[in-house]
């Protein structure tokens, strides 16, 4: 899964259902993009609306594997994990 400098990138699409998800996508997701670039671990990180309004384009390189995981964790205890979980993701890891 570690790309050869041992980076983990992950690209994709965040894919909202109805206006509903996309209005909960935008309410936490300021707060999540801000706690996710201060970690340890984070070199980049985008959440970027796309040309439709319930789809995001999504990515992420965090600096290893354990970064990566870390933040995973974090993300699912957090609110945006928690009001997130049932939108649908569409992500390639490398």
């Amino acid at each position: 899964m570690d790309s050869p400098n041992n980076q983990i990138v992950l690209t994709g699409r965040l894919i909202c259902s109805d206006t509903q998800e996309a209005d909960i996508v935008r309410e936490h997701l300021e707060q999540h993009i801000q706690l996710t670039r201060a970690e340890p671990g984070c070199v980049l990180f985008s959440v970027e609306q796309s040309d439709n309004p319930l789809i995001w384009t999504v990515h992420e390189i965090f600096t290893d594997h354990d970064a990566f995981e870390t933040h995973q964790a974090r993300v699912r205890a957090s609110a945006w994990g928690k009001a997130t979980s049932s939108i649908a993701r569409d992500y390639s890891i490398t």
